[in-house]
This record gives structure tokens, C-alpha cells and sequence, in this order.
């Protein structure tokens, strides 16, 4: 184990933070990143890197992504930390500069990066935490320029998705390695998704580190701190346990079956009739979704039920209106633009 981490000397085998760093050695063991600099510390002075790119890591200056980003240094890579500075809160441009001056004291190198996050709100302010989380994703892409990017969503991050999304009719799950939402052909890497919350804050605190405490994440007003704060401490009860250990499992079930039906669905032809009929359901919806999006279209329920029933349900039906003025239609076995 490494002496220091940059500036910030280590303890002697700290248990929280040693948890976060076999969740990290069992991930790059499990998905290697070929082209990341490996890196060396010592007490007192920066690390010093190998001729390579760094991996880059978000970084919100909050206990998750500081202790994700230690653990990433003191498994040996170089990295780069990515701040993003949504510029929602009063002050927040001062705690972007904090978190990446910590950076810098672990041995990383740190930008900050401004996004603007209510361009893409709707009126007074409605949809701003998704358009903030489409921003930085969007962020992180542009700054990681073609780099893997690590994330640290913890296992509460991961029950908590699993839950929001069974309310919206759609349990979902998050990769340990993925496509980023923002940028398809950039990966994301979360290796956090086992390690529970309390360990990311203790280990922070094992370091000497004092992260960022976002107020947002103790406001009732977002449905996530909701099911964080009642939702999860009920079922906690309800179990007798911690309810997020076997709620993140069923969201990596989750996750994995929805990775394996995607790579099925991006080898049909979503433009031939015979080949969308001949597989299931769930591997058509997905094919025609690629084949919206592909075109300009925009996805919703609504209209990938309409589009599938042009397979399913044909009864010389008319064109399908898919936004964007992307206009599909069944004729001679295809699917056709019109």
C-alpha cells in the first residue's frame, strides 16, 4: 500500500477505504483499461505518471466521488478528476475550485468545467435535477474526449434507481461498465455499485479529507432524496436489514439482461418486417427505438406501440408520427420513411 496519496499521507489499514479499494481492484480486474497511465506517490510530492492518458473521474467534491477518486490513485492510476459546475447553487464555483484543489492534493490532475443546467429546464424551473444530470453527462463526455470516465454511484444510488424506476413502470439498473446516456461511444465505469454509502463518508473521514455536503441531496422536494430519507429506511425495517443490498442486486439483474437484449436488438434489421416479427417483444422494442433515434425521431412509449403494431397487429394502418418529422410506414415488408 502506498505511503500517501499525493500530499494526504495514509492511515494504516484503514477499513473503509480499504473495502472501496478492493471494489476497485476487483473492477479493473474484471474490465482492464489497456491505455490508462499507471502512476507512483510519495509523501510531499505529485504523482508522476507514465507517458499515457489518465482515466478521468467526475468529481463533485461530495464523500462518493472523493473517496472513488483516492481509491482510483491508490490502485496505481493516473488520473484526471472532471468537475462540473452546474451553477444551480449560490457559491457553487467556489465549491468546484475546492473539489478540484483536493484533487490536486491526492496526486490528480483537476479541471473545472461550467455548464449551464437551466437552459434545458422547462418553465420555472420544472425538470431542472434531469437537465443538471443531462449537463454534466454531456460534460463529462465532451471533457473525457474519447477516455473512459469513472463514476461513483454507490449501491444506495443503485437501489434507489431501481426503485424510481419500477415507479415510472420501468425497474432500471445502472452497468458497471456502460455507454454514457449523453454519448454512446463513451464509456462510463462505476465500481462502486457493491460498496455501500456509509463507507464512501468513513473512508473520506479515515483520510483526514472533509467533502462537500450538497444541500439538494437533503431536500424533500426531489423524489430521490424522498425514497433515500423514507423509503428506504422503511423497508429497512420491513426486512429486518439493509434493504439496498438485495434491491442493488436485482438492479444489476437488471441491467444485465437489459445490456444482453440491446446487443441482440442492434443486429435485426429494424427496417425489415419478417426479422422484427421473428423475435421477442422486448428485443423489437428495442430495435425500432434504435431505429428512431437514428433517424431523428423521438422515443416514447406511446409511439414505439404504435410502430410495433405495424409488425404485431397489421391492418394496413397509416403512418406512424414519431417527432422530429420522422414519419414511418409498413409497405412491401419494410419499414419505410414517408
Amino acid at each position: 500500500m502506498p505511503r500517501a496519496l499525493g500530499e494526504v499521507p495514509l492511515p494504516h489499514d484503514p477499513p473503509a477505504f480499504g473495502r472501496l479499494r478492493v471494489a476497485v481492484r476487483r473492477h479493473l480486474r474484471t474490465h482492464p483499461i489497456a491505455d490508462v497511465a499507471r502512476a507512483t506517490s510519495r509523501v510531499g510530492s505529485p504523482s508522476r505518471a507514465e507517458p499515457a492518458k489518465p482515466a478521468a473521474c467526475g468529481l463533485s467534491g461530495g464523500p462518493d466521488s472523493t473517496a472513488l477518486l483516492a481509491a482510483l490513485l491508490a490502485e496505481g492510476l493516473a488520473m484526471e478528476a472532471v468537475v462540473v459546475d452546474h451553477g444551480l447553487q449560490a457559491g457553487s464555483a467556489e465549491v468546484a475550485e475546492c473539489a478540484a484543489a483536493t484533487a490536486r492534493r491526492l496526486g490528480a490532475t483537476a479541471r473545472v468545467v461550467r455548464v449551464d443546467a437551466r437552459a434545458g429546464a422547462g418553465p420555472g424551473g420544472a425538470g431542472t435535477e434531469a437537465a443538471a444530470r443531462d449537463a454534466r453527462y454531456r460534460a463529462l463526455a465532451r471533457a473525457s474526449a474519447g477516455r473512459v470516465c469513472f463514476i461513483a454511484h454507490t449501491r444506495e444510488d443503485q437501489a434507489e434507481t431501481y426503485l424510481l424506476g419500477a415507479l415510472r413502470g420501468n425497474p432500471a439498473g445502472m452497468p458497471e461498465r456502460g455507454p454514457d446516456p449523453a454519448d454512446p461511444a463513451h464509456e462510463l465505469r462505476r465500481p462502486l455499485l457493491g460498496v455501500a454509502r456509509a463507507d464512501t463518508a468513513a473512508a473520506c473521514a479515515e483520510l483526514g479529507l472533509e467533502p462537500w455536503t450538497d444541500p439538494q441531496n437533503s431536500d424533500p422536494a426531489f423524489r430521490r432524496v424522498r425514497v433515500r430519507a423514507e423509503v428506504l429506511p422503511l423497508l429497512d425495517d420491513l426486512v429486518g436489514g439493509a434493504a439496498a443490498g438485495p434491491l442493488a442486486a436485482a438492479a444489476a439483474r437488471v441491467a444485465a439482461d437489459s445490456a444482453a437484449l440491446e446487443e441482440w436488438a442492434r443486429g435485426v434489421d429494424a427496417t425489415d418486417v419478417a426479422a422484427l416479427a421473428a423475435v421477442p417483444a422486448a428485443v423489437r422494442t428495442r430495435a425500432l427505438a434504435h431505429l428512431v433515434r437514428n433517424r431523428g425521431g423521438r422515443v416514447t412509449a406511446a409511439s414505439l406501440s404504435d410502430l410495433a403494431r405495424l409488425i404485431t397487429d397489421w391492418h394496413g394502418q397509416g403512418p406512424v408520427d414519431l417527432g422530429g418529422g420522422l414519419r414511418l410506414a409498413r409497405r412491401a415488408g419494410r419499414i419505410t420513411e414517408v
